[in-house]
């Protein structure tokens, strides 16, 4: 697979099979990451890969949270800025939109909204979870760099024939998780990441997710 076709057919898999993942592979994958980019080669990046039962027990410690809707959210950053408007809140809801009508779960269908949405506590049956964290003093940059590493990881499981989807979603729960999962104390938990073999037959694998025109991110300039 060249870089363009991981690039193409790279997505947030949201589906998964209950094929099992190699630490062998996992390990190549992550090995070659390192070599990812970062600003003064700090590496900020740092990564707990969670399966079988320590992954059960993540997932069970955070379904009893699940039902105290709102209250129980405490991410440690915000996920999305305050100020988010315009084109950038208009695709962020967008995929949103398209994501449910491909699953044909109605706006005013609250209730199936939100069983769906606990999904993402189950990581989409994915086999593997893996959970990202830096110390707290990273500024912009090095967060920046440890975008730059979830990349490379995102397109070396393409490469290998797997799939992931990045999950912010975890970072509202960031107590619940610190609770079953060994995060240093000074460290901020960042993100999971699922990772596994998408399955193909699932409609919110399939969707259309829309990206920007160049023209509306890009400016040319000299040429």
């Amino acid at each position: 697979m060249t870089p363009t076709e991981a690039v193409q057919t790279r997505r947030s898999v949201r589906a998964f099979t209950d094929r099992p993942v190699e630490r062998d592979t996992l390990t190549r994958i992550l090995e070659k990451a390192q070599r990812s980019p970062s600003g003064g080669n700090v590496q900020p990046w740092n990564a707990i890969v969670l399966t079988g039962e320590p992954m059960q027990k993540l997932f069970d410690r955070v379904a009893l949270e699940f039902p105290k809707g709102r209250a129980a959210l405490k991410p440690e950053y915000a996920i999305y800025p305050e100020g988010l408007g315009g084109r950038y809140e208009d695709h962020r809801f967008g995929v949103g939109e398209d994501m449910y009508a491909a699953l044909g779960i109605a706006r005013e269908d609250k209730g199936k909204r939100l069983a769906w949405f606990a999904q993402n506590f189950r990581a989409f049956g994915a086999p593997v979870l893996m959970l990202v964290h830096t110390p707290k003093y990273m500024g912009p940059p090095q967060w920046s760099d440890i975008g730059m590493w979830l990349q490379t990881v995102m397109l070396l499981l393409r490469e290998a024939g797997l799939d992931s989807c990045a999950q912010e979603a975890w970072a509202a729960y960031s107590p619940q998780v610190r609770k079953v999962v060994d995060i240093p104390p000074d460290h901020i938990f960042f993100c999971g990441m699922a990772i596994g073999h998408r399955d193909p037959d699932a409609p919110v694998n399939a969707f259309d997710v829309k990206r920007v025109a160049l023209d509306d991110s890009v400016r040319w300039e000299g040429w």
